[in-house]
């Protein structure tokens, strides 16, 4: 399947970051699945459970150039896509470029910007370019984004648009650890921080190398009928107020190539698409106002949503 072996990249990543983050192994496959399928991810949890650790382990492990970018009240989109200034040695105006002309980008507490801040980020997710004053300037490749967020009922926060939210291609939740895991983790720290040690057991090449491959999955028009139903399902339920999007139905259809390209396999089944939906649609659909007061979650309507859909046969 290509001159890449993507299984044995993905073995050699995922051993690192878990030789420093602490927790489910399903969280490492799902932050790999948006890494190597190009879709960038969002992890929503509260403070202090590892968000930060796990990109930053990802980060340090695939060798790409990175810059994280703290998001506060008082950040500004120019701080982060760059702005045009007067340069008096060449007596011309000069790009100054921002922080997110780098391969990998940590956004850290996203939500603690203004939503105009959380803005300027949709280009560059969307194009993986950022004009500023009328000039396109294209980001390096591989580009990735991953961004944690406090929850919304936290003081300081701010709500990430839908069309800001729409441009993650997964998002998920850690949770608090185990007993045995929290143990493991004062274990593991109790000396110095193990990040400090890891060292890159990949590059950019490899990374593009692998995502030229994602695309190359073959998709059934069969699959495809059962993704769209999903899709116009979510549209049509009344429950739900905004349904998935057709941008998300192409996320959709990538994370699910990505899937069976780590499972071994040059074509989706069913099941590749029912096993990533739960991180792929449940933070792009909107919740009616009655779903919310009977405490629906999202992820609870596309699981059913799921089930009330025929698997196709014959695939």
């Amino acid at each position: 399947m290509g001159t890449v072996d993507v299984r044995r990249t993905a073995e050699r990543l995922g051993s690192q970051i878990g030789s420093v983050f602490v927790g489910d192994g399903g969280i490492v496959h799902n932050l790999l699945l948006g890494f190597f399928s190009g879709l960038h991810v969002l992890i929503e949890d509260i403070p202090g459970v590892g968000k930060t650790t796990l990109a930053m382990s990802l980060a340090r492990s695939t060798g790409l150039d990175f810059g994280r970018i703290q998001f506060t009240p008082d950040i500004l989109p120019g701080d982060i896509l760059g702005m045009t200034v007067w340069s008096a040695e060449m007596r011309e105006f000069i790009f100054k470029p921002g922080a997110i002309m780098h391969q990998f980008i940590l956004a850290d507490e996203i939500n603690r910007a203004s939503a105009r801040t959380q803005s300027s980020l949709l280009e560059a997710m969307q194009e993986e370019s950022v004009t500023v004053d009328g000039t396109t300037h294209h980001l390096p490749k591989p580009f990735f984004v991953i961004a944690t967020q406090n929850p919304t009922s936290f003081a300081g926060t701010f709500l990430l648009p839908e069309s800001q939210a729409d441009r993650f291609g997964l998002s998920f939740s850690i949770g608090y650890p185990g007993v045995e895991n929290e143990i493991l983790i004062l274990d593991r720290f109790k000396e110095s921080n193990p990040l400090e040690n890891l060292a890159p057991v990949s590059d950019g090449a490899e990374v593009n190398a692998v995502r030229d491959l994602v695309g190359k999955i073959y998709v059934d028009r069969r699959v495809k009928d059962f993704l769209v139903r999903i899709a116009a399902t979510t549209r049509q339920d009344p429950r739900i107020k905004l349904g998935l999007s057709p941008r998300g139905t192409r996320h959709l259809l990538r994370a699910a190539q990505c899937e069976a390209l780590l499972a071994g396999r040059d074509f989706v089944i069913p099941e590749d698409i029912i096993r990533t939906a739960p991180v792929v649609v449940p933070h792009r659909i909107v919740l009616s106002g009655e779903a919310k007061v009977e405490n629906m979650s999202a992820i609870s309507l596309v699981q059913e949503v799921l089930s009330r859909i025929p698997l196709p046969t014959g695939v």
